[in-house]
């Protein structure tokens, strides 16, 4: 039985010493032209070499799914200062399953005059994921979008909201 014990810390012990110590390479093939991140150094010619010493690690607090997603499929939420209840729930359902995204929050003509080239005229909220958009928010539709984009269903727990008003302490209802 305390052979196992001995066994059991000395894996632990190594492990923990194989995570702390790995650092992660990325850099673009100049060949191929792929992006190649990998814990080996890359050839000696290589330029623009970027170096983590942690390549798990996530500021942002969001998946791999989540960020693997929006470099697939970015996703914007267009919205007013006025609009309050749908907004409100249109980002907090994106902040829900962790989806980062980007506000524009309508101010100018030219935003608004981008919107109406989008969904055909100013209708607040508007979601836009990769080439696809909605009008309005209705949460099943935004699931499907976003499933559809591969997003994650539930946000990292810890993890922080993206786009947006920060809290006023104050909630609408309807």
């Amino acid at each position: 039985m305390r052979p196992l014990i001995v066994v059991g810390l000395l894996v632990a012990s190594i492990s923990a010493s194989f995570g702390a110590s790995a650092a992660a390479y990325r850099w673009v093939d100049p060949v191929s032209g792929r992006t190649v991140i990998s814990d080996t150094p890359p050839p000696r010619l290589t330029r623009e070499v970027s170096k983590t010493s942690d390549p798990s690690s996530n500021p942002e607090g969001y998946s791999y799914g989540a960020r693997k997603a929006a470099e697939n499929f970015p996703v914007t939420l267009y919205t007013l200062a006025e609009c309050l209840a749908e907004c409100t729930q249109a980002r907090e359902q994106l902040n829900r399953r962790g989806v980062p995204f980007t506000e524009k929050i309508l101010q100018s003509e030219d935003d608004r005059a981008v919107l109406k080239a989008l969904v055909g005229d100013v209708f607040v909220p508007s979601l836009k994921v990769g080439r696809q958009h909605l009008r309005g928010f209705e949460a099943s539709a935004y699931d499907n979008l976003l499933d559809l984009a591969g997003y994650p269903k539930t946000a990292l727990p810890g993890s922080k909201p993206s786009g947006g008003l920060p809290p006023s302490g104050k909630e609408e209802r309807r």
